[in-house]
């Protein structure tokens, strides 16, 4: 059985910072690419940043590239988003979701299997 679990959200100021942190358990994850997703309310769940297994690739969706560093430390079966100069749209609940999906599909939602429960961020003066 393998778990996901986000920690790190919470309530920031714009230009504020936060990272979040996506553990796994239950099978050796550093053998997959791990991304993280983002939904707000009334909208569908997007692709923010994928990182491949060994960490040497990513890639990000437009809107947080320059802003957001994804990273992982396979000794803790960790994933790590940094994320800067927030913007009230950055408001979501983001989701941590592994499977063996590569970079040209990444953020395809529908191909992860494995998701944690979220972490609410909200971006707000």
């Amino acid at each position: 059985q393998v778990h996901l679990v986000e920690s790190g959200g919470g309530l920031v100021q714009p230009g504020g910072s936060l990272r979040l942190a996506c553990t796994t358990s239950g099978t050796t994850s550093s053998y997959y690419p791990i991304s993280w997703f983002r939904q707000a309310p009334g909208k569908k769940r997007e692709g923010v940043s994928w990182i491949n297994s060994s960490g040497e690739r990513t890639a990000y969706v437009d809107s947080v590239k320059g802003r957001f560093a994804i990273s992982r430390d396979k000794a803790k079966n960790t994933v790590y988003l940094q994320m800067n100069n927030l913007r009230p749209e950055d408001t979501a609940v983001y989701y941590c979701a592994l499977d063996f999906v590569d970079d040209s599909t990444w953020d395809r939602a529908e191909l992860y299997e494995y998701w944690g429960q979220g972490t609410q961020v909200t971006v707000s003066s």
